[in-house]
């Protein structure tokens, strides 16, 4: 997926005028939300001992797809290392090598690095749909490839055999994903630090969990362009760079160990929150299903309700500098369940729901507010807008096996 240059250009002269002393856009406060809305203790976790959370991007171009310039992999992966990921999937189009990025992407000496670790990714790109398989280990895209044409079921089969984890990638525009949902893992909710260009697949996203598909909600940048290195020409690409390269947006993933296998695992499970950029505020959901003060679910989690009121609480995590409030959605079943505002001095906020014993129910939380900082990609921030977090759901009788 390309972005207007021009657009780009607009962007950094605004962004330049703004700097970081322009005040964020105000927010309505909810004048009536249910539960109680409060700032609570924060107890331990029983779901999270033993893990960390890590940060990376899921959609990324090298040179190896003939629509990047200036973006060699070590620049990318230099940039990763710079800002704090912990890994990135380099995802170059699979059409542009005839399906063989074994030879390309994969086997470049630049596919490396000391701290992050590197997911085994391609762009599925095909006239129906685009799509990033993401593994721990080199799989045969080949196969993927050449069935790329073919009846889903068979790709299903391909996809199943292969053991990679299936993603869609922009769900919504020109380049939208037309495959079936029910061989899909995860979806590109948040494609590119434009935030407004992600309102269909945000609402495909929301159709899919209304019909009991429990499909994580990840991010990606998408980006094909890099900032010029020694004796390069400025231009409107690394403009682009300057508003969109790793990290805008940048996906969390709750993971059990500091391992590729576990940052799939889980993007697999749901345990996962997107950010506006690696500096911005993360947002964490629980559940305390007995309220006795322990978190007993988190985003991802699915159980059976059992009639009683369940806690909820909401975390920001990383608020930094910030001084504006938050505003903080909760969406249950796709539609507004509450919105409360929060202070970066108490970032937390706790409410209570009854989830039916009978019927699917799902929770997820959108956060707005002030957009943090992120210097490297300066522009990010202004076509971010005030989308600051999306969480992804806890679940109430989802019973569809992975």
């Amino acid at each position: 997926m390309s972005l207007n240059r021009c657009s780009y250009l607009l962007v950094i002269c605004l962004c330049l005028a703004a700097c970081d002393t322009s005040a964020p856009s105000a927010h309505n406060e909810a004048s009536a939300s249910p539960g109680s809305p409060g700032t609570p203790t924060l107890p331990p976790v029983a779901s999270l001992k033993g893990g960390l959370w890590m940060k990376g991007d899921l959609h990324i171009h090298s040179r190896h797809s003939t629509d990047s310039s200036n973006n060699p992999e070590s620049k990318i992966i230099a940039l990763g290392e710079r800002v704090g990921m912990d890994y990135l999937a380099i995802s170059d189009h699979d059409n542009h090598v005839n399906g063989d990025v074994a030879h390309n992407t994969w086997t470049d000496p630049e596919f490396r690095s000391n701290s992050l670790l590197l997911l085994y990714s391609a762009e599925l790109t095909t006239a129906r749909g685009h799509a990033n398989p993401f593994s721990a280990k080199p799989y045969n895209h080949q196969r993927l490839y050449d069935a790329r044409d073919g009846l889903d079921t068979t790709l299903a089969k391909i996809i199943k055999e292969e053991g990679v984890h299936f993603s869609a990638n922009h769900p919504n525009g020109a380049d939208h994903f037309g495959f079936s949902y029910d061989m899909v893992d995860s979806m590109e909710v948040w494609n590119s630090s434009i935030w407004s260009s992600n309102a269909g697949s945000l609402l495909i996203w929301q159709d899919m969990l209304n019909s009991g598909r429990n499909i994580t909600a990840r991010g990606g940048s998408d980006s094909h362009h890099g900032y010029p290195g020694v004796g390069d020409t400025p231009g409107q690409n690394s403009i682009q760079a300057g508003a969109n390269n790793v990290g805008t947006p940048t996906t969390w993933v709750y993971a059990t160990a500091r391992t590729s296998e576990a940052v799939i695992a889980a993007l697999t499970n749901g345990r996962v929150s997107i950010s506006s950029n690696p500096n911005a505020p993360r947002v964490e959901l629980y559940a305390d299903l007995d309220q006795d003060g322990t978190m007993d679910m988190m985003m991802g989690d699915n159980t059976a309700p059992t009639g009683s009121a369940v806690a909820f609480r909401v975390d920001l995590v990383g608020v930094g500098a910030a001084v504006a409030p938050y505003t903080v959605t909760v969406i249950k079943n796709g539609a507004t369940f509450g919105t409360y505002t929060v202070l970066p001095t108490s970032p937390s906020l706790s409410f209570t729901d009854t989830p039916a014993t009978g019927e699917r129910s799902y929770y997820r939380v959108q956060v707005e507010g002030q957009q943090a900082l992120y210097p490297e990609v300066p522009a990010s921030a202004l076509l971010s807008a005030n989308m600051i977090a999306l969480s992804n759901p806890v679940y109430f009788n989802f019973n569809r096996p992975r």
